[in-house]
């Protein structure tokens, strides 16, 4: 079911190269429709969003506004969701809300030894879109994982997108996450008209500054294709999670662990480090054990032949080391010290320390984001979070004095680039010439 590498005999490298995934290639045909579906937004707006929500929704719309989701049925599915889930979106909001709040970048500034300010104003975007996948299942915890954020940083206008059932409908828990994360507008459209419509504008629907939310390969692609003329959050892969775990960790746990990783998706990937062949004994039995009970079993077993592994290693800090060179987009260190560990984890979306913590709080109610950098972007990337709702603006302000020590180092570098016009602007302030005496 799940194969077993052992690292001490390979080495670290050949590991991470069995591992390896061989390049996805888009199929060009899908490639082909989703830069027609572009195409035909940008051209058509409209006309074009109602003719591929219902070619590929199946719900057949009079016109774009009967698309739109209004207070009136955001607030009804705020009614109507059962008092636990309602509770529990509430509170992970609030924890979520508390999270970013701290990490929310601020305005500052600094003044020189001659007088001169320099700083950065920190602003929020004015109007983004928020994607949520819809068919088969329902995503209210990314609703609020990327709106709240995106409140958090003081963006006026969150706009949700999502796909509607074939009867218009969406579902009510995902509206009533999006009423409390504080969404202002809503509209029932998915797959890569959904992003081309927030991205170029329709007559009905306004384009925003920046689009964030996971999606299929249409919605992926669409957001590449779009790139530039808005900003995007990341383009996300199948969900993966390492765990480096001890000799004490409980087998059964890890197992959990692992397993609610596969169960995503057959591409997810859940891999296990250690230095104890017994847990890894342990560990495949526990697999074998709970697959069977788990209603997601033939996805999850998929995922665990394909993309899983128990991989031993001669030492924890081999484990942390194989585990930097994959750069998980999640990380459960299950070891008695995990502190001990956490100064060597170079490259992860998220690290969870300790045996009680779960990846899966992560997902819902910890606080931090679960859009989480995957396939290897944590080496250069981050998760999704007020600093992606904000842009920032330099702050210069120049003392008299500080024009006059900058004078030749201007002098010097706008000469060796050949520009005098640069040099010759500072020039003047410095004379009588410019109107200004220094």
């Amino acid at each position: 079911m799940i194969r077993t590498l052992d690292a001490r005999r390979l080495g670290l490298d050949a590991v991470v190269a069995a591992l390896a995934r061989s390049p996805e290639a888009v199929p060009p045909e899908i490639q082909a429709a989703v830069d027609d579906i572009v195409r035909a937004v940008r051209a058509r707006g409209d006309a074009a969003v109602l003719e591929y929500t219902a070619r590929f929704d199946g719900y057949a719309a009079a016109s774009v506004a009967a698309l739109a989701i209004g207070d009136g049925e955001f607030a009804a599915a705020r009614r109507s969701v059962a008092p636990d889930v309602g509770a529990a979106l509430a509170y992970a909001a609030e924890r979520i809300e508390r999270y970013h709040a701290a990490a929310a970048p601020k305005s500052w500034r600094m003044t020189d030894e001659h007088g001169s300010v320099l700083g950065q104003e920190v602003r929020p975007l004015d109007r983004v879109g928020v994607y949520v996948p819809g068919g088969r299942a329902a995503y209210p915890s990314t609703v609020l994982m990327a709106a709240v954020p995106a409140r958090v940083a003081g963006v006026r206008e969150i706009v949700l997108v999502t796909p509607p059932g074939r009867d218009g409908g969406v579902e009510p828990a995902v509206l009533a996450a999006a009423r409390i994360a504080g969404v202002t507008e809503g509209w029932r459209v998915g797959g890569a008209q959904a992003i081309a419509a927030l991205a170029c504008g329709t007559a009905t629907i306004r384009r925003v500054d920046k689009i964030v939310g996971p999606g299929n390969v249409y919605v992926a692609l669409a957001k590449a294709r779009v790139f530039g003329e808005v900003g995007i959050d990341m383009i996300a892969g199948p969900s993966e999670v390492i765990v480096v775990a001890d000799a004490a960790a409980d087998p059964a746990w890890v197992a959990a662990d692992l397993l609610a990783q596969a169960e995503h998706d057959p591409m997810a990937r859940a891999l296990l480090i250690t230095e104890s062949p017994e847990l890894i004994r342990l560990v495949g039995a526990a697999l074998e054990s709970q697959l069977a009970a788990l209603p997601r079993r033939e996805i999850a077993g998929a995922s665990l032949a394909a993309h899983g592994a128990l991989i031993r290693v001669a030492s924890l800090d081999d484990a942390v080391e194989l585990a930097n060179r994959f750069a998980p987009e999640h990380l459960e260190l299950m070891v008695a010290v995990p502190a001990a560990l956490l100064p060597r984890v170079r490259h992860a979306g998220a690290v969870f320390l300790g045996a009680h913590t779960p990846e899966v709080v992560g997902d819902y109610v910890a606080g931090p984001n679960h859009v989480l950098p995957t396939a290897g972007t944590a080496r250069f990337a981050s998760p999704l979070g007020p600093e992606d709702f904000v842009k920032r603006s330099s702050v210069i302000e120049y003392s008299p004095r500080g024009l006059r020590a900058a004078a030749p180092h201007l002098a010097a570098l706008t000469r060796v680039e050949g520009l005098r016009g640069h040099g010759r602007a500072a020039e003047l302030r410095l004379t009588d010439e410019g109107g200004t005496t220094a």
